[in-house]
């Protein structure tokens, strides 16, 4: 049975050099409580310290406000991390660009299905995800600074059965983790029952544990044995440890500032606000473009970011209930919340863990996927997650654009500040942006375009002036905005020349208009064998 400590007591298990699992999901679902004494206890005896964090989407509220993975970035206190993403906590992003944090970043599916194989005592996670990546160990190999490639630590190796290639990524022993949950009760038992987001908290519980680790389970408050509803009991107290009991202020159900939300959890419904069309910008150009991709009773998936863009449309266009939306983070249907509440949806049609969600995404589950794209090389490889000192990781891009048959890539054609006009479904650029993002290589590989022609994916690159798809020989354009001059605001703005279409043709002017496009979407064709 858990015992209910103190924070400080529960900390004071936690020895320098430790492996230690941090629960949470960017602006969700982070045990502040613990992660506070741990920066108290270092701040006060200089330990714990160096330790081995292990996260997913690493928490925190993409400022330095001091919540999340933000609160333990004091120097010495972090060793090493291994994680999906850690662009949340812009402190400990900079940490590992600046070679003070050893930075190793995997695919988010791969980090949920390491967690279960090490709770079942196996040797690792054998797939195809990650190949010809930052994660291929004859690219990167996960290692994203010269702290972590001079460690020696190797976490993938490539491995060939009947002449195909797979990536082996390792399990290893997680020595301590802390987690949260909504309520305990006097057993020890783990109620997630305001929690918006179900994160990976039961498989990092039950991989540490069964690998002989402490669990630590920081919740908002404590009931009686029994009185937990046991459909929101998602951890048992066979393999909890520790149980703390926090403070209001270190359990937000958000980083956002919005307070607690039923809404996010199926406490209650709420009728959405009435839509207001977003203005005409870049974001809605792409955004328009990107949902002309999609069919009725499409499943899929947003990134963060330019696609966030193609909900706004939907709704505007008023056919947001002929689609499902499934968030990486396991929620399913409703209307994504932006921001720092990214991964959560208003009045969700389904909550799953996000080692459950990936089982469906990766076995190609999802019709459609949209993503940002920050550098596109010729070749038609994308980089999402290392830019010079600034590294963020891939998140659950990888998994998701490897095996998804449909992938949208959406961005302004070049970045910095770019300024426009539009009248009469045209496009005129009055100033462009100072960097280029179609570049002869991308800094980091995050989407292979090796990988997507060998397994025949649909792939398109959506801007605002123009349209490329992925082709056998490399990126080929297909579409240019009616009023852009194709060499001097396409080719001229490149580092290689595309093949061009011999079909070429001009986007349609209704992207560009001020006025609703009525927007209908085709069904899905569907076989059916008598």
């Amino acid at each position: 049975m858990a015992k209910f400590v103190s924070a400080s007591k529960a900390i004071s298990l936690i020895r320098d050099n430790m492996t230690i699992g941090i629960g949470g999901f960017g602006g969700f679902s982070a045990p502040d409580e613990l992660l506070r004494q741990i920066a108290s206890s270092y701040a006060v005896n200089n330990t714990p310290r160096g330790l081995h964090v292990v996260s997913g989407i690493s928490p925190g509220d993409l400022d330095e406000n001091g919540y999340g993975l933000s609160i333990i970035s004091a120097e010495g206190i972090i060793s090493s991390i291994y994680a999906a993403h850690v662009g949340m906590s812009p402190a400990i992003g900079r940490a590992v660009g600046a070679n003070r944090i050893a930075g190793f970043t995997i695919p988010l599916g791969v980090y949920g299905q390491l967690l279960k194989a090490s709770a079942a005592k196996q040797p690792g996670v054998l797939t195809r995800v990650g190949l010809h990546t930052l994660c291929d160990p004859r690219i990167d190999g996960c290692a994203v600074n010269d702290l972590a490639r001079r460690s020696g630590r190797d976490v993938v190796s490539l491995i060939t059965i009947d002449k195909e290639d797979y990536l082996l990524y390792k399990t290893f022993p997680i020595d301590a983790c802390i987690i949260r949950g909504t309520y305990a009760d006097e057993a020890g038992n783990i109620s997630l029952q305001r929690e918006a987001l179900y994160s990976e908290q039961l498989a990092m519980a039950t991989a540490v544990h069964n690998n002989g680790g402490i669990v630590i389970v920081q919740v908002a408050g404590v009931v009686k044995k029994g009185d937990l509803d046991p459909r929101h009991v998602k951890i048992h107290n066979c393999v909890v440890d520790y149980v703390v009991v926090s403070s209001p202020e270190n359990h937000l159900q958000c980083y956002d500032g919005s307070g607690y939300r039923p809404e996010l959890v199926g406490e209650k419904r709420v009728i959405p606000d009435s839509v207001i069309p977003i203005d005409l910008s870049f974001r809605k150009i792409c955004g328009r473009r990107g949902a002309m991709e999609i069919t009725a009773g499409s499943l899929i998936n947003l990134g963060i970011g330019m696609p966030d863009s193609i909900s706004a449309v939907a709704s505007e266009e008023g056919f947001w209930d002929q689609v499902t939306l499934a968030i990486e983070t396991g929620v399913f249907g409703g209307i994504p919340v932006r921001g720092v509440g990214l991964g959560a949806a208003v009045n969700p049609e389904a909550i799953y863990m996000i080692t459950d969600n990936f089982d469906l995404y990766d076995g190609g589950g999802l019709d459609i996927a949209f993503f940002g794209a920050a550098e596109i090389d010729e070749q038609g490889n994308v980089n999402v997650s290392m830019f010079g000192n600034r590294c963020t990781g891939p998140g659950g891009f990888i998994d998701i654009s490897q095996n998804t048959h449909k992938v949208c890539f959406m961005g302004t054609f070049t970045a910095d500040k770019v300024f426009f006009d539009s009248s009469n479904g045209n496009l005129f650029i009055k100033k462009d942006g100072d960097h280029i993002k179609f570049r002869k290589n991308v800094e980091q590989i995050t989407f292979s375009a090796k990988d997507a022609k060998k397994n025949k994916q649909k792939v398109l690159y959506i801007t605002e002036r123009a349209v490329f798809c992925l082709t056998r020989n490399g990126v080929m354009l297909t579409e240019i905005a009616p009023g852009v001059d194709l060499e001097i605001d396409i080719l001229s703005k490149m580092e290689f020349i595309p093949h061009i279409s011999p079909c070429l043709k001009l986007m349609d002017e209704r992207i560009f208009s001020n006025e609703k496009m009525g927007l209908k979407l085709k069904n899905q064709k569907v076989n059916i064998e008598l």
